[in-house]
């Protein structure tokens, strides 16, 4: 095991952690009904490596029940934001782990609606005592049973009682946004039971995750935490030769390169269908590659092993120009950051020249085997989100769509003209069950057009747009190469004769054409029909929304104190080339 995977590397490295004042700030409670020690310290270090100011609440040794029940308990005094509940299959089972068949079949099933319920309750409790995100372990599922070979036979047997209670918690607790489920059945499967527990661990001090495994079962719950946090990246730009196929196109040719047919060859076509399933649930792809332009797409086009094609990409870099250049030319034209960015480069030179220039950008160390290329991309938690929504989905037509728009501009020229011939439409909408989470996950993760950078999650959208006093609403854009989704926000709260701008932010996708202009100013010209005679708002300034920062001075709101104010009376801002929908 690498010395960073190593728990001893964690315990060391918590100790040297110093007090900083970062941007991304998360409070963790970890309850679980076995030993927990070494958790603690791993998930602050990784929380600090991934520039997360973590503080941190541990329960004492399997008293998670007490922590949970008593309201006055330190656990809600700590007010978590995200809890980690991490409980096991012998302890919830107790002696009938060993003895399931001493009682009846339907006592057996009378057991599985008891502990769904004990557990469930246990979920809501937290919930509602805290408005914490609970992250629930569900239970291992026995790779024993005193059965043996009859187990299969067996009417209700223990693994079909875990299995049970597994299914009808997350059954129960489907619509629940507040909850996730951390698959540990996965997790042991992944790595090996007889690795992930050890009876020597256990018998010394009731430890059911062994110690060299903490930090492995540490990446999983990372992964929420990522999530969370909104720091999942949203492209993955890669380099053709040695990366997407085997050889060199321009050296080998279109029939000689390795993809498909052989075991080389089909490490690369793995590596493809891997990118594939990532690109059709909303992660973008760009390409980065020193080449002949003709031969590349050539090959992308027209090769029969091809999994990715021309219309999986969101942007085409395939040129003579250096890594970094490209790197920058994808973030501007694709309108999202750097640190958005995951880079695969075959390429030593190349990797180390953009870890040099571009530090927000996450370059992956391929090794010189592509058989490990699949491996290595499945086991990254860097694409993780609490829900994937259908604008996540339609993201890859999307993008390509902006591809079009890129194109379409560069041959226009006059950008006025340009944005005159987009036939650019906005339709705003109130939230509703259908748009709550997308709305969620931009305040999550929209950092450049973003006037506050409040983070919500669903539940607490879902509070906002049942509140008279706030409008939570969104905007929906269009254009002549296709809807680009729900990409703006805002959420305003009323303060008797005038309203105060919550929330204002637009993806980074659109920025530039004006929507959020037109969203703003149908927000003025609501307000002054509902005689509103002001409307304020306050600019948050951070490390990544300078394009949000002369926003409201440009439109022509005036600075009293902290806030930026617009008399309503004032002339607003019109703009001919978008057309304007309200879905009331």
């Amino acid at each position: 095991m690498k010395n960073e995977e190593n728990l001893a590397y964690f315990l060391n490295e918590a100790k040297a952690i110093k007090a900083e004042n970062l941007e991304k700030k998360l409070r963790i409670a970890l309850l679980g009904s076995f030993t927990l020690n070494g958790f603690e310290e791993t998930i602050r270090v990784k929380c600090h490596q991934k520039k997360i100011e973590c503080q941190t609440y541990v329960g004492d040794y399997n008293q998670y029940n007490q922590d949970i029940l008593n309201k006055d308990s330190k656990f809600y005094k700590f007010k978590p934001e995200l809890t980690f509940l991490i409980l096991d299959v012998r302890h919830i089972l107790g002696e009938l782990y060993f003895q399931p068949y001493s009682i009846s079949v339907s006592e057996r099933k009378e057991l599985v609606t008891i502990k769904v319920n004990e557990i469930t309750n246990l979920i809501k409790t937290i919930i509602e005592n805290s408005n914490s995100r609970v992250i629930l372990t569900d239970l291992q599922v026995p790779t024993y049973s005193p059965y043996g070979i009859n187990e299969q036979n067996e009417e209700f047997g223990v693994k079909q009682i875990v299995r049970e209670i597994n299914t009808k918690i997350r059954y129960e607790n489907k619509d629940n946004p507040l909850l996730s489920i951390l698959d540990f059945n996965e997790f042991i499967q992944k790595h090996g039971e007889e690795n992930v527990f050890s009876y020597k661990q256990f018998f010394s001090g009731d430890m059911k995750i062994s110690i060299e495994y903490i930090p492995k079962f540490v990446n999983e719950m990372m992964r929420f935490v990522n999530a969370v946090v909104g720091i999942t990246k949203k492209c993955i730009v890669l380099d053709l030769d040695n990366t997407l196929w085997g050889g060199v196109i321009g050296e080998d040719g279109f029939n000689n390169i390795k993809l498909g047919d052989n075991p080389i060859g089909r490490s690369f076509v793995e590596f493809q269908k891997r990118l594939l399933a990532l690109n059709q649930r909303g992660i973008i792809l760009a390409i980065n590659s020193k080449n002949n332009f003709d031969d590349a797409m050539k090959v992308i086009n027209e090769h029969p092993n091809m999994i990715l094609r021309e219309d999986n990409f969101g942007c085409i870099k395939i040129n003579w120009n250096d890594k970094v250049t490209n790197l920058h030319e994808i973030s501007s034209e694709l309108n999202i950051g750097l640190d958005s960015f995951v880079f695969f480069d075959d390429d030593p030179i190349n990797r180390e020249f953009v870890k040099s220039q571009l530090n927000q950008v996450l370059v992956v160390d391929l090794p010189s085997d592509s058989a490990k290329f699949a491996h290595i991309l499945t086991e990254m938690n860097v694409f993780e989100s609490l829900k994937i929504t259908e604008e996540d989905k339609k993201r890859k037509d999307m993008y390509l769509g902006q591809r079009k728009r890129v194109e379409f501009e560069n041959k226009i020229g006059d950008f006025n003209e340009f944005l005159k011939q987009m036939d650019i439409q906005v339709l705003i909408k109130k939230a509703d069950g259908f748009s709550i989470p997308r709305i969620s996950q931009l305040t999550l993760k929209t950092n450049q057009f973003n006037l506050t950078t409040k983070r919500y999650q669903e539940d607490q959208i879902s509070s906002f747009s049942d509140d008279k006093n706030r409008i939570v609403e969104c905007a929906q854009v269009s254009d002549k190469f296709g809807d680009n989704g729900i990409t703006g926000v805002y959420i305003v709260e009323k303060k008797n004769d005038e309203w105060i701008i919550d929330t204002f932010l637009l993806s980074c996708r659109i920025i530039g054409r004006g929507v959020e202009d037109i969203m703003l100013s149908q927000l003025i010209e609501r307000a002054r029909k509902e005689n509103i005679k002001k409307i304020k708002g306050k600019f948050i300034p951070t490390k990544k929304n300078k394009p949000a920062e002369n926003f409201y001075e440009e439109f022509g709101f005036k600075k009293e104190d902290d806030f930026w104010v617009f008399d309503t009376e004032q002339t607003i801002k019109k703009l001919e080339h978008i057309k304007m929908i309200k879905n009331e």
